[in-house]
């Protein structure tokens, strides 16, 4: 236990940086998953096929490949980056956003068709009955999913720390390559603080679930 020990302030910031990474890729993705969910459903037959390629692709493509897209043929195509960690947020927002996409347009698909086919006898255009009838039903029925997708997230963001992101997994392959006679406890260490971001979510989904299942 003296490695991590010795190595707290290592893995706080490791921690803390996983945390950045994990927020602000979560609420990226949850926009742009969301606006795919919306236009997968949309009348508009191009909207339509974006979003669907969109989602098969990103849902059925290694991370890894994300990541080298971003971190890699991004900058060839001119698109520079002055941190890794921007490259990285792309990453992870666009693979993320395609299975928020599917677990929104499921929430939407679970809302009785009979609710927008009486807001539309009532003269409301199709962006009203999505923003105001339809997705507010359908976000909460998907709240416990979409926290697991955020769960899976976070542990995810260890992917960045191949591409030389110093995040958590970045800073334990730094410790574990200073201290190659304690990998193990060092590996631990790094297990022992993903925990600390992940069992929170995993609690908070079950009982967003339990209320959800009892208010139905």
């Amino acid at each position: 236990m003296d490695v991590i020990i010795h190595n707290l302030p290592l893995y706080w910031e490791g921690l803390l940086r996983t945390l950045f990474l994990s927020v602000v890729s979560g609420i990226i993705a949850l926009i742009v998953g969301t606006l795919l969910a919306a236009a997968r459903v949309s009348p508009i037959a191009a909207l339509r096929g974006f979003s669907t390629v969109y989602v098969e692709v990103l849902r059925n493509t290694p991370l890894t490949i994300a990541f080298f897209f971003a971190a890699i043929v991004l900058p060839r195509l001119g698109v520079k980056f002055e941190q890794f960690e921007i490259a990285a947020i792309i990453a992870l927002s666009a693979y993320t956003a395609a299975f928020i996409a599917e677990a929104v347009r499921s929430g939407v698909n679970s809302v009785p068709i009979g609710q927008a086919e009486a807001a539309r006898s009532i003269g409301m255009k199709f962006g009203q009955v999505l923003s105001l009838i339809i997705l507010p039903q359908a976000l909460r029925t998907v709240i416990p999913p979409l926290i697991n997708i955020l769960i899976a997230l976070v542990k995810n963001s260890s992917v960045a720390g191949a591409f030389f992101v110093l995040e958590l997994f970045g800073y334990g392959r730094q410790m574990a390559n200073a201290n190659g006679d304690q990998v193990m406890a060092v590996l631990l260490g790094v297990a022992f603080f993903y925990l600390l971001l992940t069992v929170p979510l995993g609690i908070l989904a079950s009982t967003v679930e339990r209320k959800v299942a009892i208010a139905r």
